[in-house]
């Protein structure tokens, strides 16, 4: 079962580590934090904002290194 993010929440959610403001990434599905340079899942519709679940954001895509 897939879910669609509502990005209307974006108002309302902020990162949990920076309490700043989050960017919806619909091509990855996930929150993004420029802040604190981590990106939260979003599964089934439904945005995962746990610490734990974060990746670190690639400051630099692999073909643009070189």
């Amino acid at each position: 079962m897939t879910g669609k993010f509502d990005e209307k929440l974006l108002v309302k959610l902020v990162c949990p580590m920076t309490r700043q403001p989050l960017r919806y990434d619909a091509e990855a599905q996930e929150l993004i934090s420029e802040a604190a340079g981590v990106a939260y899942p979003i599964r089934n519709g439904v945005a995962i904002m746990l610490v734990e679940e974060a990746r670190p954001l690639d400051r630099q895509a692999p073909e643009e290194q070189g």
